[in-house]
């Protein structure tokens, strides 16, 4: 498991993904801003990529998010997008409702960063998120990234296109912070 100051990265389990699916793909709106993907009812049991236990896929890797102190299911945190050869990699993280708000996003961005930079040797990570999420955005601002740009009009969401702000950090960015 990695570990940050309130949150532990760790394998996927099975019991997670009843938990997740429920909680983060099952809530249509919150869904439809995570995903570039359209949203589409997943039937329990079904094998659904974005939660699943597949290990083969080697440019993306998923974390289920824990609580340090009791252990309790926070939600999913991936870096996905692994480029080894220009070593870059993109970061994404769901939290569950009742873990927003809480300052652990700020800790998952941290932990994937550590990830990232010291145990896979990338030298640059990336975060898209919408414009009107300002907890991601400070989550990754916190953690020394950057905005380099707005994608405007670049997400359709639940009936309407909404702009991305793009955010790097490099290697020798964090190492100098």
């Amino acid at each position: 498991m990695l570990r940050g100051d309130k949150v532990g990265l760790r394998a996927r389990h099975e019991d997670d993904i009843p938990v997740l699916l429920t909680e983060l793909h099952d809530d249509v709106a919150n869904a439809s801003r995570s995903s570039t993907d359209p949203w589409r009812p997943i039937s329990p049991g079904a094998k659904e990529p974005g939660l699943s236990l597949d290990h083969t896929n080697e440019a993306h890797v998923r974390f289920s998010v824990v609580d340090l102190d009791d252990g309790a299911l926070l939600g999913s945190a991936s870096l996905w997008g692994i480029d080894n050869h220009n070593r870059l990699a993109h970061i994404g993280l769901e939290l569950r409702p009742s873990a927003r708000g809480k300052g652990y996003g700020t800790d998952v961005v941290a932990v994937l960063c550590h990830y990232g930079f010291d145990v896979r040797g990338l030298r640059r990570l990336q975060i898209e998120t919408l414009a009107d999420n300002p907890a991601m955005l400070r989550a990754a601002e916190r953690n020394g990234f950057v905005r380099e740009g707005v994608l405007r009009s670049a997400a359709w969401v639940m009936g309407e296109f909404v702009d991305e702000v793009v955010l790097g950090l490099l290697v020798e960015d964090r190492q100098a912070g």
